[in-house]
């Protein structure tokens, strides 16, 4: 009867356990927890490191082999080290390849430490990108305008090397511990004369490889339907992680989608707002 009672007690409270564990996810407690037997044969509840923890335990880890392959990431804080590990779903391996290739590429790109306004007079003279105001998350924004972009004009080499300034200039505003941006990307009057998929992937590249998880969310508006083909062939090589970051706006929905994300003294006047667009 003893015995019994003792199977009772002890299924019961694992059931307990079990019951406890489901509830902590459906709160949103980010914590590994697992069902063990404790003294006398009663089930605990043993928390272990949360999801944070774990994290930067793994930064530690990568900072510790990057660094002894390559003295340059001593210069980097965790944050960065961060984004890379959550770009590979915190593969050790793969973020440490991916952030030793990341500081080699910077040491070619960028040899000064940045890229200076004279090397990218033509690009900033067609005022195709801006960066103005932020989003009720804090996150600094960035407005492109594809249609100002002709690629029988550009030089490869200076729209990268425009790519990176941007970047480098938008990161450099994001306050706090703020690690991602909002862009706004309007193709108001976009053609095949403005079309440039080679120009295209070749930010992608550096957004993706070298500015992992900086990227918030993009809103893409007033798009024609002819650009749809473009897209087909660039979101392939969007990585599965940034591809739910794209938002297609309707032009019905424009000021009312953007001001979901977007105060309207931070959003631009041409979509309803009273930020007024200046350049760089």
């Amino acid at each position: 009867m003893f015995q019994i009672s003792n199977l009772i007690r002890k299924s019961c409270s694992l059931l307990f356990a079990a019951f406890c564990v489901v509830i902590s996810g459906c709160v949103g407690v980010e914590a590994f927890v697992f069902v063990a037997e404790g003294r006398g044969g009663e089930a605990c509840v043993v928390e272990m490191e949360s999801k944070e923890e774990a994290e930067w335990k793994l930064v530690a880890q990568m900072r510790s082999a990057v660094e002894a392959k390559d003295p340059a990431a001593k210069e980097v804080d965790d944050f960065m080290i961060r984004r890379f590990l959550r770009s590979r779903d915190l593969n050790l391996k793969k973020a440490s390849d991916m952030f030793l290739k990341f500081l080699k590429w910077r040491r070619i790109a960028v040899p000064n430490g940045f890229i200076s306004e004279a090397q990218i007079q033509n690009e900033l003279s067609q005022n195709k990108l801006f960066i103005q105001g932020f989003s009720k998350k804090g996150s600094p924004i960035s407005i492109a305008f594809p249609s100002k972009h002709y690629p029988s004009k550009r030089d490869i080499n200076d729209l990268k090397n425009l790519v990176v300034y941007y970047l480098d200039k938008i990161c450099a505003r994001m306050p706090g511990n703020h690690e991602k941006l909002v862009a706004i990307v309007d193709f108001q009057g976009w053609g095949y004369s403005n079309c440039d998929i080679r120009g295209y992937l070749a930010g992608l590249d550096i957004l993706q490889n070298y500015y992992p998880e900086r990227l918030g969310k993009v809103f893409l508006i007033h798009v024609p339907s002819l650009f749809m083909r473009t897209w087909k062939i660039v979101y392939p090589y969007i990585d599965k992680n940034t591809r739910n970051k794209f938002i297609f706006v309707e032009d019905k929905n424009l000021r009312a989608s953007l001001l979901e994300d977007i105060d309207e003294d931070q959003l631009p006047e041409i979509y309803g707002g009273k930020l007024k667009l200046m350049p760089h």
